[in-house]
């Protein structure tokens, strides 16, 4: 049986923490700040854990 492939796009998106648990950037932290407080700035430049729905699909994706 062929080992399944690393996808591409997961990768860059998504880490693993030490303890086997998902991380991921939050939307909206690209540009566009002009508008947006320093305070929210702030919030969405840290990371978030995935949902427990999703963590299946997204390990089977980084071949975990």
């Amino acid at each position: 049986m062929p080992k399944n492939k690393t996808h591409s796009g997961a990768k860059k998106r998504f880490r693993v923490t030490g303890t086997g648990k998902l991380m991921r950037e939050q939307a909206g932290a690209r540009h566009l700040f002009e508008h947006k407080s320093s305070r929210r700035t702030r919030r969405l430049a840290s990371d978030q854990l995935v949902a427990p729905a999703d963590v299946p699909k997204i390990k089977k994706l980084l071949g975990k």
